[in-house]
């Protein structure tokens, strides 16, 4: 009973290490991936467009093609790490193994790779921006736009991710109930639900594409990583009728028993 215990421990303590190591990096990428490319353009004055550059003198530059390759091979990295510990049989091998931290390693691998394409990450400083807007109002006005626009698009992330049982989606919720000798959370779900998730992998792909283009400049590298991003987002969702018709089904529910636990909080009020 003592081992036991001992092992419970050591998996709480295992995830719970993770989930803190993930929400950083997630903090880290909301302000690599949005908030300091706005910053980069709050003045007007951004210095990641080189205009003065034309387009077949930039391309031919051998800095800049080093800058794309670079840019490239961490997308790939991430990429193919993210979609090969997702395939299932490397999922069921890694199930087999890793049993209640398998969810957990997924999780830290993808905030790993994270880390490794924000630290590496070169911008692309000697070639013109796709667009700019740098005349005088919008050159101050848009990026507080783009601002505005992105926190709310990350409030939505992040609310949408914590509906879609966030403690079972960071891992813990496979080890709290491993610990309780209750087995795999994914098990009490209905068939219908563990169908959508699987093919429901991104809930968030409309949010996350705002927040990849809506910027006052868009440099190369900037273009490489949207156009990336953006494609896999797409290519990875399978979604078909059943599930549409599931999720209508779903927020449905939640929207009737919202106006039931208003009109009824209301009635007690009156009451009173």
């Amino acid at each position: 009973m003592a081992s036991l215990t001992f092992r419970g421990c050591a998996l709480c303590t295992v995830s719970l290490l993770n989930f803190a190591f993930v929400f950083i990096s997630g903090a880290d990428f909301i302000r690599f991936i949005s908030f300091r490319a706005i910053y980069h353009n709050i003045t007007g004055e951004t210095t990641l467009c080189q205009d003065s550059i034309p387009w077949s003198e930039a391309l031919r530059d051998t800095s800049v093609l080093k800058t794309l390759v670079v840019d490239v091979a961490l997308l790939a990295v991430f990429i193919i790490q993210h979609s090969l510990l997702a395939w299932p049989p490397v999922k069921q091998a890694c199930q087999s193994m890793l049993g209640s931290l398998n969810r957990t390693a997924y999780c830290f691998a993808t905030a790993l790779a994270l880390q490794v394409l924000m630290h590496y990450w070169q911008p692309v400083t000697g070639a013109p921006c796709l667009w700019s807007v740098r005349q005088a109002p919008w050159s101050v006005w848009f990026p507080l736009f783009c601002f505005t626009v992105h926190f709310f698009c990350w409030a939505i992330i992040c609310t949408v991710l914590m509906m879609f049982d966030y403690p079972e989606l960071m891992g813990i919720k496979q080890v709290y109930y491993q610990c309780l000798g209750m087995g795999d959370p994914l098990s009490y779900k209905s068939s219908q639900t563990k169908r959508f998730f699987s093919h429901y992998r991104h809930p968030v792909c409309l949010e996350f594409g705002v927040v990849l283009w809506l910027l006052p400049a868009l440099s190369l590298d900037r273009l490489i990583m949207a156009l990336t991003m953006s494609v896999y987002l797409v290519l990875a969702q399978s979604l078909d009728k059943q599930d549409l018709a599931f999720l209508c089904e779903q927020l449905s529910g939640k929207v009737q028993l919202f106006i039931e636990a208003t009109w009824n909080r209301d009635g007690d009020h009156k009451e009173k």
